[in-house]
């Protein structure tokens, strides 16, 4: 592959969220999930709410972080339950969180409402020592919509914006990657996240300024890069 040099796998691995976030996922599921990011040394296990303990007992002692979703998938329940749900999950042990925008108030064009939205989230986990991730689900967005979201999400202090929840009606583009890392600079973090399977779609998506991927499809990917 004309890619194989450009990142070594060591570093690659340890840019993904090893992630499970089906609706139907069992325990013994997400302890493999856990089980394959510690052999691979991925950055971070991805999984919903109510596994979160489970997940924080099983990467012990380990470099894994846990990572969970707020508001997810949809975005649209209150500010104030998005909060407290971050705030649960954090005392769970979640070190980082992947909150969704509200998609429906951005595209209304309620910003301040939007940037509120974020600022409290990304404020409760500061203020417990988690990273914040802003979801804004971009295939429903227009290329304005993108840009204005990512400003929001900056401006209210998060520390990544992703693309996608995996949920909706696509994934993550390299133009919309791009799009993304332009817009917030080299100060946050770009998280492609929904239908990346494989080396060459994780390439793609670091080449166009990716900074964490976001995949089921973890393992997968270190073997063909290895």
């Amino acid at each position: 592959m004309s890619n194989e040099r450009k990142i070594s796998t060591e570093k690659l691995a340890g840019m993904i969220d090893h992630t499970l976030l089906k609706p139907d996922a069992t325990k013994q599921e997400v302890e493999q999930l856990c089980k394959e990011s510690i052999q691979f040394n991925f950055a971070s296990v991805c999984i919903n709410p109510s596994y979160v303990k489970l997940a924080k007992e099983k990467v012990h002692g380990s470099k894994v972080k846990v990572c969970t979703v707020i508001g997810f998938p949809l975005g649209a329940t209150t500010t104030d339950s998005k909060v407290h749900e971050a705030e649960e999950a954090i005392r769970n042990g979640a070190q980082e969180v992947d909150m969704v925008i509200n998609i429906g108030r951005l595209k209304s064009r309620e910003y301040d409402f939007v940037e509120n939205d974020i600022r409290e989230v990304t404020g409760a986990a500061h203020s417990r020592n988690a990273i914040a991730k802003v979801i804004i689900e971009t295939c429903l967005l227009s290329d304005d919509e993108k840009e204005k979201a990512c400003i929001l999400a900056k401006s209210a202090g998060a520390d990544f914006v992703k693309t996608s929840t995996g949920f909706s009606k696509g994934g993550a583009t390299s133009a919309d990657v791009a799009l993304m890392r332009r817009v917030v600079g080299s100060g946050m973090g770009v998280k492609a996240s929904g239908g990346v399977k494989n080396y060459d779609d994780a390439i793609r998506m670091v080449e166009s300024g990716a900074t964490r991927i976001g995949t089921s499809s973890g393992v997968k990917i270190i073997l063909e890069a290895k």
